[in-house]
């Protein structure tokens, strides 16, 4: 099997997405400016959407999965008064309302999606349908039964109402949400229909949207030291882990993928860590013993 080409270079970008590109090109974008060997994304976007991509370089994509999981914010407006079949603004109309609902109204209906809730994902979706992605079965014009799934939403709250039909959202919540179910489920306990207009994801974990890099960038410093010099190191991925000093002898063993001693903490017994030695992150694990256990080794 020939080996992919391109360099050996690790740590993260943070994209601020314009609305029109898919998460995929962001990606394919970021890699060819960087001549990366590989990358990956941590948490697709909406073609329409914009905002926070953060894009994983190198050894930087063993730790996706932390990201991934972390809370995420998002401002979204939503119009009322009608539906369409991909629950944004680039469907067809499938039902229209004259109801107009209250702000009071609305504060109301948006408790119901607080906290750990159920929520069906838009039929216009990346879910897999028996090893299918639903949006393709949608375009084929199939009706589909997806099964709801747990959100947790940690916030919900007005940020405006520039007029009746619209209404401008806040969200924070955990992994795997839809905005656009959000506007939907919302329209509908409203009796008034809904969908989203726009949306744009103002953070993630660490990484914020006021911090991204624009495509024109990417494009204007593409393999030069400029956009190397904006990589953030592997380590930030890992901001909501706990962080163990390991020993050199316990930095040499965990190199190898072995079990290695770190210096003591107040990190309990099973409890997930990364471990770091003369400034750089070896390791993640489980905490045992005054060893971790290594679940992801970085070559570094």
């Amino acid at each position: 099997m020939a080996r992919k080409k391109g360099r050996e270079v690790s740590g993260w970008l943070v994209v601020d997405k314009p609305a029109g590109m898919t998460s995929t090109s962001v990606v394919n974008k970021v890699r060819w400016a960087f001549d990366a060997k590989k990358a990956g994304h941590a948490g697709t976007l909406d073609p329409a959407a914009t905002g926070v991509l953060a894009v994983a370089l190198g050894e930087a994509t063993k730790t996706v999965p932390f990201i991934t999981d972390a809370l995420k914010c998002y401002r979204f407006s939503v119009r009322l008064g009608v539906a369409t079949n991909t629950d944004d603004a680039e469907g067809e109309v499938i039902a229209t309302s004259d109801s107009r609902p209250t702000d009071a109204q609305i504060e109301a209906a948006l408790s119901a999606f607080r906290g750990e809730i159920m929520q069906v994902p838009p039929q216009f979706s990346a879910v897999k349908v028996d090893g299918e992605r639903a949006y393709a079965l949608a375009r084929a014009g199939e009706e589909l039964e997806l099964a709801a799934r747990p959100l947790w939403v940690e916030s919900l709250d007005i940020v405006a109402r520039p007029d009746a039909d619209t209404v401008e959202l806040e969200m924070v919540c955990g992994k795997g949400g839809y905005v656009r179910s959000i506007a939907r489920d919302l329209g509908q306990a409203l009796g008034c229909l809904g969908h989203v207009i726009w949306l744009r994801r103002e953070w993630s974990g660490p990484f914020e949207a006021s911090d991204g890099v624009s495509i024109e960038t990417i494009d204007a410093e593409a393999k030069t030291d400029a956009l190397d010099a904006r990589l953030l190191p592997v380590e930030v991925g890992l901001a909501d882990l706990p962080e163990l000093r390991a020993t050199p002898e316990g930095a040499a063993r965990l190199k190898n993928g072995n079990p290695g001693m770190v210096l003591a903490s107040d990190v309990e017994w099973g409890e997930e860590a990364w471990a770091s030695y003369q400034g750089r992150p070896l390791a993640v694990g489980v905490y045992k013993s005054g060893e971790l256990h290594p679940s992801r080794v970085f070559q570094l």
